[in-house]
């Protein structure tokens, strides 16, 4: 019997690591049709910021001015690097909106349900920034309006929005003088960014407009006028106030002052980062997005479903899954690109009990100089469910793990068939690049392996025919079940007719016919393996019909698939 395994497979020419752990496996390459590939961005490590914001000016000047406000203005804070990316790269209106909704459907608090509390929190609190923070520009282009429409409203704030006379806190030196106008705020907790934190804007200009600053001492209005606004050890002669302006920790705060670790230089810098990058999308973790029915489209991958027998009441159900390289974010190790994925999935029946989940990570690791070889190439993924017959619902989540933002969802339905003793059928038609025996030891046990055979579907997808090229050869596997036997040969009297059509010209390219009886180990179950070379067979979609017609009875089932020739 199969067991539950799932594996990336092994590229042949390319040397790959497992990393050792248990949890993680090996990828398979495979290639992309030119066609197909073209859809596709090309294979790239991580780009450097002024890469990715040249990339991104010139994608935006292809969005028509509501899109662009969306991203520049209404979501400019919150917007992930990754989301912004994928929403440039998308190639009409009716996907650009598809990706706003699912943008704050990520966010909504309560996945699925129509009012959307975050959203309507968002935008409120964009209204209030334009309205109490203006100040020579809207209020959301302010560093308080900023932070407010991200983090909201802080927890406690102490507002000295005239400055003047100000006693200095003994941390900060002590003594008195004046300032500008400055406002404390104080968040109990941010998400991603800790505990107590305190953000301090000031008003150098007397103009309205604070910002942000990571120096405690920015808003003493005197501190360059000599002999003013002094600390304590600058009066009594212990400190010369011209020592401030060769700080080395950030500040220009005087001898004398104390700064608790949780505010020392580089973690005042730290949080100042932190609070201007977008907040941590609340359901990130893989299987919480499938426990909240949340979308995500950044990882675009391919996956198909098929359903070989195993007994009565027992069906295995390989899911294989489809990535190109193109799309993982490669990460160079000393010469080595190394994409990461991890794989998380939930089979669930119709009433929401789990039957089956698994949660795995791959990677795939090549010298950089074969980066370019490996734009066309796939890596492929393989689990094998053992499930009843019925109806189920899978769920597929995949993030990259050198670039955690970007993940890929998918859900969707299947009915495992039920196959009833004594009546003719069949498995699932299962087009491969690659079918070949395996090891005695390894019958039935691995990725990809069905009894003992080595099957590396090629990927169209649900409803997508496969994909090959002129090069390749098409293999062809499917096993019959329930066919009778003669009682004198012991052997099935069972006529199996292969035709292919080419689907643009109506016409047969193959009509072969064989006998069940002659195949090796021909008894009630037969396995067909089958392979045909591409090379005399023009770019077009053709229909595969395997007609198996059991003598014995009269009884027939024509199991059919679809599959794509590129040049």
């Amino acid at each position: 019997m199969p067991l539950r395994s799932a594996f990336w497979i092994a590229p042949l020419a390319v040397a790959l690591v497992c990393a050792g752990a248990a949890a993680q496996s090996p990828m398979q390459t495979g290639n992309v049709p030119e066609k197909v590939a073209q859809a596709i961005p090309p294979p790239k490590h991580a780009l450097t910021s002024q890469q990715r914001k040249k990339q991104q000016k010139e994608l935006e000047k292809e969005l028509n001015p509501e899109d662009k406000k969306w991203l520049n203005e209404d979501v400019a804070y919150i917007i992930t690097p990754e989301e912004r990316q994928a929403f440039l790269q998308l190639q009409n209106e009716d996907e650009r909106q598809q990706f706003i909704e699912e943008f704050w459907q990520r966010r909504n608090p309560t996945p699925g349900s129509t009012y959307n509390s975050y959203k309507e929190e968002y935008y409120r609190r964009f209204a209030y920034v334009n309205q109490h923070f203006a100040a020579g520009e809207p209020g959301w282009k302010t560093d308080r309006g900023r932070i407010y429409i991200t983090w909201g409203p802080p927890d406690v704030k102490d507002n000295h929005d005239a400055g003047g006379p100000y006693d200095r806190p003994f941390e900060l030196g002590g003594g008195s003088t004046s300032t500008y106008p400055f406002e404390d705020w104080t968040y109990n907790y941010l998400p991603g960014i800790g505990e107590n934190v305190q953000l301090e804007f000031v008003d150098k200009c007397w103009c309205g407009d604070f910002e942000l600053t990571t120096d405690p001492c920015e808003k003493d209005a005197l501190l360059h006028v000599p002999g003013a606004g002094q600390t304590l050890d600058e009066s009594m002669g212990t400190a010369n106030k011209s020592s401030r302006f060769a700080n080395t920790n950030g500040t220009t705060c005087g001898a004398g002052t104390y700064f608790r670790e949780s505010q020392n230089e580089f973690n005042r810098l730290e949080t100042y980062a932190k609070v201007f990058a977008p907040p941590p999308v609340k359901f990130k973790d893989l299987q919480e997005i499938v426990n909240h029915n949340v979308t995500y489209s950044l990882l675009p991958f391919r996956y198909r479903t098929d359903f070989v027998k195993v007994t009565d009441d027992t069906v295995l159900v390989p899911i294989t899954l489809q990535i190109a390289y193109r799309n993982m974010t490669l990460k160079d190790n000393g010469g080595v690109d190394q994409g990461k994925i991890d794989v998380y999935g939930r089979i669930t029946t119709i009433s929401g009990r789990i039957v089956d989940q698994w949660d795995n990570t791959a990677q795939a690791n090549f010298p950089a100089e074969l980066l370019p070889s490996m734009v066309n190439k796939t890596a492929r993924y393989w689990h094998g469910a053992l499930l009843k017959p019925g109806r189920y619902k899978v769920n597929i989540v995949l993030k990259d793990e050198n670039s955690p933002n970007k993940l890929g969802t998918k859900s969707y339905a299947i009915v495992v068939p039920a196959y009833k003793s004594n009546q003719l059928s069949s498995s699932s038609v299962i087009l491969a690049d690659n079918i070949a025996k395996v090891p005695a030891k390894d019958v039935g046990n691995g990725a990809f392996i069905i009894g003992d055979s080595k099957v590396d579907p090629v990927m169209g997808g649900i409803g997508s025919p496969a994909v090959f090229k002129q090069t390749q050869s098409l293999g062809i596997w499917l096993q019959v079940y329930d066919l009778k036997v003669d009682k004198v040969t012991h052997k099935p009297n069972a006529g199996i007719h292969y035709t292919i059509q080419d689907l643009g010209t109506q016409k047969v390219v193959l009509d072969h016919t064989e006998q069940a009886g002659a195949m090796p180990n021909a008894a009630t179950e037969i396995t067909i393996e089958k392979t045909l070379p591409l090379a005399s067979l023009p770019p077009g979609t053709y229909r595969l019909t395997i007609q198996v017609t059991d003598n014995m009875d009269g009884k027939s089932i024509q199991p059919q698939t679809d599959f794509i020739i590129l040049k």
